[in-house]
């Protein structure tokens, strides 16, 4: 019987599966998300300067559109996005021990931050006089379209129908009409659960697409900067350089000296490891200039610092709406200080505590959206100052707002981890270990923490 023979083996290495790819991907390495933001930032600077010098109608024009439509898309979410996270927050309260008692913790350390922030601010521009020696005057300050005051802040907070807030996207009447929707379906119990999945559903939704206008942030950010430079130039940094100098370090300030201090000594935690984890959040504000458009990040990057998820999902969207160190406390008592040296007004120790109670108290005027003007003319109303000295700050504003809404969402980042730790709720193990994402990826989903609950730290 005939044998067949066998065929010679192969003594060449076998090539391992999937072998093709990673040589492709090292021809085309994946580039992190800091990296496309200092690139798109660069970028802006650069074709903001060429479209303001060659005096390229068409490039300044384009920049225009890529920046305004990027922040379009961002507010395109953040109606909905508010209702449905505030109602869904207030309902969740009920999963969580103590709920009363952490609510009421929260705000108190919202205002205790927002009053150090403002006594920096005060400090800062009187030691500064930013509005000295700038060559602006009076005339060349104009009454904003829409201003803010007491009786409209108090009185505008209802709605007068449940259509107009989402049209108009009056945040303020959102965040009633959500916390009033939580609240009764809070009192209704089971009855209310159908429609609560439902809102989680639609959350979910609007928090993915959300993630995908997030990853424009690059592109955005290169419409943002170059329609600034290509509008005003370089000689406008040169007249508000000590207000701009002043706006950062009293935000650097408060990010990385008040922060960290309370972290260290009332959390009794490790504000390098906060940092760490919190970073993601802190960058997207920065180049975003939205509290709102950021609360998906703040509130995962929380969560991953080992704050409970039913506490983190009040107190991130709570602090997205409320929470302004940087837009409702810092800026407004430098910018207090600043239209007063412009207009010639001198201010005393009651103007001073004024602008200290403003900030403190009327910081949800802000509304976590992109700008601080309402805050601002509700601080120079309050003071009597002319609401004209708006128009000297908005030139300014793009390149303000960025260290701004950055402040504020650290705050809104740090004061949840602050009571956790205080209330021995944090999980000790998740903040140790938490680290930075890139935001190129939406990161893995959190485990339900009440299925499974945070181990107590020790």
């Amino acid at each position: 019987m005939s044998v067949s023979p066998t065929p010679p083996q192969s003594t060449a290495p076998a090539t391992p599966a999937g072998a093709d790819r990673p040589a492709r991907e090292r021809r085309f390495p994946r580039i992190p998300f800091w990296a496309q933001i200092l690139a798109g930032l660069v970028l802006g600077v650069l074709l903001g300067w060429l479209a303001r010098s060659a005096d390229l109608a068409w490039l300044g024009s384009g920049l225009d559109r890529i920046g305004g439509l990027f922040v379009q898309l961002l507010k395109l979410a953040v109606a909905p996005l508010v209702f449905f996270a505030i109602a869904l927050s207030i309902t969740k309260l009920r999963d969580v021990s103590n709920a009363a008692r952490l609510a009421s913790r929260t705000l108190l350390w919202f205002l205790a931050t927002s009053l150090i922030a403002v006594a920096i601010g005060l400090t800062i521009g009187l030691l500064t006089n930013p509005g000295a020696g700038t060559g602006l005057t009076p005339e060349d300050g104009a009454r904003p379209e829409s201003s803010g005051s007491w009786l409209d802040f108090l009185t505008g907070i209802v709605p007068t129908d449940v259509i107009t807030p989402f049209t108009e996207l009056q945040v303020l009447q959102i965040v009633f009409m959500a916390a009033v929707t939580g609240v009764a379906a809070l009192k209704l119990g089971e009855k209310a659960e159908p429609l609560l999945r439902v809102g989680e559903s639609v959350l979910a939704l609007l928090q993915k697409a959300l993630w995908w206008v997030i990853r424009l942030a690059p592109i955005g950010t290169l419409g943002l900067i170059g329609r600034a430079i290509n509008e005003y130039g370089w000689d406008l940094l040169g007249q508000y350089a000590t207000f701009t100098a002043d706006i950062y370090v009293g935000c650097l300030l408060v990010m990385f000296g008040v922060y960290p201090l309370l972290l260290a000594l009332v959390g009794r935690v490790s504000p390098v490891q906060f940092f760490r984890g919190a970073w993601p959040a802190i960058q997207l504000a920065f180049v975003s200039r939205s509290s709102v458009g950021t609360m998906p990040v703040t509130q995962k990057v929380v969560e991953r610092l080992g704050v409970p998820k039913e506490y983190a999902s009040f107190s991130v969207p709570f602090g997205a709406t409320t929470k302004m160190d940087g837009c409702a406390a810092i800026y407004p008592a430098l910018a207090a200080i600043f239209v007063a040296e412009i207009f010639g007004v001198t201010l005393g120790v009651q103007d001073y505590l004024l602008i200290a109670f403003v900030s403190v108290i009327g910081s949800a005027a802000t509304a976590g959206l992109t700008g601080a003007t309402v805050m601002t003319t509700l601080t120079l109303s309050t003071l009597g100052l002319p609401l004209e000295g708006v128009g000297l700050l908005l030139a300014i504003d793009p390149i303000l707002d960025m260290i701004r809404t950055a402040t504020n969402v650290t705050g809104q980042a740090v004061v949840p981890v602050l009571v956790s730790a205080r209330e021995r709720i944090l999980d000790t193990d998740a903040f140790a270990t938490a680290k930075s994402f890139d935001l190129n990826e939406d990161p893995a989903p959190q485990r339900d923490q009440r299925a499974e609950p945070a181990p107590a730290p020790a």
